[in-house]
């Protein structure tokens, strides 16, 4: 794993996690490569994945590159984020419990539900009470590395998903190879990216963006679909990381609502950085919006910044456009002087959650 130095309010040294990303990602492919699939083979397209928070996030990254993507857009991939079951979940269902730690309990109430209506489920996961249910019901386990915060095993929730998809012929052989050459493309731009953002230096559109950020509200806008689940990376990473306020929601929806609300209360719409997370792909309409959106806010908003990935594939644009996203959290936490990895409030939450049981 590659070295670097962090700075002395990283105590956690996410920095090193961050700029290890794209190893990440290497073996986070080859561990869904030699993961067991579900007991049977599919005879259904729907899948759902039950996860929060870190661990429910590379479950609507699924979602949002199958539906963009000839070959996969085929398949009905739902996130569950809560403690029960949809209704129509059935013994025909693909389903995904994802927990980190193994000892989400929304996670694990939705697994007692589920597992009652189908066997097709598989866990991912470093262990914890997830892991033990999924070895007494005889589940298929992708075994995660430990020690990190659930965000920061981004990779870990994500690629071994996408690489069971194909082995498991969800998608076709046309979306296999968008995957392939997507890959392809996060090894040859990661390199260089991290390096980029890892500096603290005016050439790091990171940092600069980060600078531009501090004392506002960022408040992010996608398509609702392709960058939609990016779009809620980069919410959530300035929130967790950041420890700062941030807020999203998705074209062309918000042009029907939102975009309204930006008259008042006037002295505090100044304070928010509207950031425009688009991509080439967008519909032509979607596309107009955006510019018509930047034009009709800026007159309001402190500042508004357009973001894009890199590269020919969604899968490539995705992931850079997310990369860019967590760099520009951790140097805005320490522009706010805090360590970026802990989440104290979380944790006061859980424990006090814990003593009502």
């Amino acid at each position: 794993m590659a070295k670097s130095a962090a700075p002395n309010v990283d105590a956690s040294n996410m920095h090193e996690v961050l700029y290890a990303f794209p190893d990440h990602i290497k073996e986070a492919v080859s561990i869904g490569e030699s993961a067991l699939l579900w007991r049977r083979q599919a005879t259904s397209n729907r899948y759902v994945i039950f996860g929060l928070g870190g661990s429910a996030i590379g479950g609507d990254l699924l979602r949002s590159f199958a539906a963009a993507t000839p070959g996969a857009d085929h398949l009905n991939i739902s996130v569950v984020r809560g403690y029960t079951a949809p209704g129509w979940l059935d013994s025909d269902t693909n389903v995904v419990y994802s927990s980190y730690s193994g000892d989400t309990e929304e996670t694990l109430a939705a697994f007692e539900e589920a597992r009652k209506k189908t066997d097709r489920g598989i866990a991912i996961t470093t262990g914890g009470q997830l892991g033990k249910k999924a070895i007494t019901h005889g589940l298929p386990i992708i075994n995660i590395p430990p020690g990190f915060q659930p965000r920061c095993a981004l990779a870990y929730s994500f690629f071994p998903l996408l690489t069971i998809m194909g082995r498991s012929n969800a998608f076709d052989s046309k979306a296999t190879r968008l995957v392939s050459k997507g890959l392809k493309e996060l090894a040859a731009s990661l390199g260089e990216l991290r390096d980029l953002y890892a500096a603290k230096n005016a050439k790091n559109p990171a940092y600069a963006l980060a600078k531009k950020l501090q004392g506002t509200i960022p408040v992010l806008y996608s398509a609702n679909e392709r960058m939609d689940a990016v779009a809620m990376r980069w919410r959530g990473q300035i929130q967790e990381n950041a420890k700062q306020m941030a807020f999203s929601h998705v074209l062309p929806e918000m042009n029907h609502n939102e975009i309204n609300g930006w008259h008042h209360p006037e002295p505090l719409t100044k304070q928010a950085s509207v950031l425009l997370l688009r991509d080439s792909d967008d519909h032509p309409r979607v596309k107009l919006r955006f510019d018509a959106l930047e034009e009709i806010v800026k007159k309001s908003v402190g500042s508004v910044t357009t973001i894009e990935g890199t590269g020919t594939t969604l899968l490539a644009r995705m992931m850079t456009a997310i990369y860019l996203g967590d760099w520009t959290s951790y140097h805005l936490a320490l522009l706010n002087g805090v360590d970026p990895t802990p989440v104290p409030v979380i944790q006061t939450l859980k424990a006090r959650l814990a003593k009502a049981k």
